[in-house]
């Protein structure tokens, strides 16, 4: 009797905008990935972090927008089997901006991790985004209020990692801070 291989369907770009409307998913290299709706304190983080970041661009006139999710970002123009939702993206290059969302890499990506996806953020897509060449990738831990700040230098990641107490630099812009210390949930 020959061996037969369980095959795995491959879905693309198509599939992932032929979701019904009530579906939360991210497509990562042609597997769908099913996500829950957020807690409170996940959309507190969320609503204090997009707040400071919009405030920050809107008093230097920036080109860049802040985009929370559901937000589509097909991080490869070339590539159909990966459109994620970062809890917020930054984006700085406007021609990137579609009608369906982001295509490119954004400038600088925000999750916002839950028990059931911490290891998709801590390591699938910290690998997706790094290859992808986001400048800047925040992972905020509710539960051990933690802020892991990673930053791309030379095509690699560098981390650091920060406290709720702290107030943190982002690296992309020369004068932001965000201060967790202000966060309340």
């Amino acid at each position: 009797m020959p061996e037969t291989l369980a095959h795995a369907n491959i879905y693309t770009e198509e599939d992932y905008y032929s979701l019904p409307e009530n579906v939360r998913a991210e497509l990562i290299g042609g597997q769908f990935y099913y996500m829950a709706a957020p807690s409170r304190a996940h959309q507190e983080i969320l609503n204090f972090i997009n707040t400071e970041i919009n405030i920050y661009l809107r008093s230097k006139n920036s080109p860049c927008k802040v985009y929370p999710a559901p937000f589509a970002v097909k991080l490869f123009s070339e590539d159909d089997r990966n459109v994620v939702e970062p809890d917020i993206s930054v984006i700085c290059d406007p021609s990137k901006l579609t009608d369906r969302g982001c295509t490119g890499a954004p400038d600088w990506i925000t999750e916002i991790i839950s028990p059931s996806n911490s290891s998709q953020d801590y390591v699938r897509k910290l690998n997706l985004y790094m290859d992808a060449g986001v400048r800047e990738y925040w992972i905020v831990n509710p539960i051990e209020q933690e802020v892991f700040v990673y930053f791309l230098e030379q095509n690699k990641f560098k981390v650091k990692s920060y406290t709720f107490q702290d107030k943190i630099k982002v690296n992309i812009y020369g004068d932001l801070w965000i201060d967790f210390a202000g966060l309340e949930f």
